[in-house]
């Protein structure tokens, strides 16, 4: 089952979509703040742990828990043939959401883009950070918008 619910964040946003994968399991995704979470984001929790060996330190600094004992965490949102929005900022006290547009690889270019492990095959399109575009920490629906993600 799929809903809007209210954002726990400091914003109360009421654009937080829950997203029921099983009766164990539910996923948020706030569209107002722009962090995620799920029912496996708690401090005891294997997938938590998982969360912090691979994350880059600013996400990890930005993690932030809710009365319930979720931790949520900053997005990212990467649509290969449009753009990706990320956290992006040397600190938690100075971050703001980054935001680039994809654009085609030419074809003199694909070399440099092969897909890993498909011999002969390269990506079409490529993050252009010469497009990167920064956004206030409650601009997230903005940044979604520069990479032109969002429904018309």
């Amino acid at each position: 089952m799929d809903n809007l619910t209210i954002c726990p964040c400091q914003r109360q946003s009421d654009a937080c979509y829950m997203q029921e994968v099983s009766s164990e399991i539910k996923n948020y995704m706030c569209y107002g703040c722009g962090f995620v979470s799920n029912s496996l984001m708690r401090e005891e929790e294997r997938f938590y742990e998982e969360q912090i060996e691979i994350l880059p330190e600013l996400y990890k600094d930005l993690f932030w828990t809710d009365e319930d004992g979720k931790i949520w965490m900053p997005s990212v949102v990467n649509e290969p043939t449009k753009g990706m929005v990320f956290a992006n900022g040397a600190s938690s006290s100075t971050w703001m959401w980054g935001a680039v547009k994809a654009v085609p690889v030419k074809d003199e270019e694909k070399e440099k883009y092969p897909i890993p492990n498909k011999k002969g095959e390269y990506y079409q399109f490529r993050m252009d950070m010469t497009t990167l575009k920064n956004f206030d920490k409650f601009e997230f629906i903005d940044a979604l918008e520069y990479i032109n993600v969002l429904p018309e």
